[in-house]
């Protein structure tokens, strides 16, 4: 499954300047001004360079950062995790195994009662998938993660 990410010259190459900046330079997208930091409908979020899958909607909350945060990753294996001494900082870097893109860092101020882990994520990293579209874009094996009532109203569980 994992075989069919990878990190992709062509999907680089279409990238916005702040996608680049974030994915390739490992640089940081202002707070409350990127397109995913209040999105609440179902679905998943792959990379923007691989289409390998990250997070799921399922598993995001509102932290009040003003960026995507995620409890946990979707595919484990997907997510690499780097010690980041930058900024007078040590911090842990987020990056997807197969397309080797920056993604964010890793924080232990989540929520207690899903493990206590935050993963703060740039948008510009990420491409959503909704749910409606999770089969036709080939992550059809993730419907199972969203029950009915949360599909319908368009939000994650």
């Amino acid at each position: 499954m994992t075989d069919q990410y990878q990190k992709n010259p062509e999907a680089i190459a279409q990238l916005t300047p702040r996608q680049y900046d974030v994915t390739q330079e490992s640089a940081t997208e202002p707070a409350f001004d990127n397109e995913f930091w209040d999105k609440k409908e179902a679905g998943l979020y792959v990379d923007v360079v691989s289409g390998e899958p990250l997070f799921a909607s399922t598993k995001k909350y509102d932290s009040g950062c003003g960026w995507p945060s995620f409890t946990a990753p979707l595919v484990p294996e997907n997510v690499v995790e780097n010690s980041d001494r930058g900024h007078g900082m040590i911090r842990t870097e987020v990056r997807s195994t197969h397309g080797d893109s920056h993604l964010g860092h890793l924080f232990n101020d989540g929520p207690v009662d899903e493990g206590g882990l935050r993963y703060c994520i740039n948008s510009a990293a990420l491409r959503f998938v909704p749910f409606e579209d999770l089969e036709s874009e080939g992550y059809g094996e993730y419907i199972k993660l969203f029950d009915e009532t949360s599909t319908e109203k368009g939000t994650a569980q």
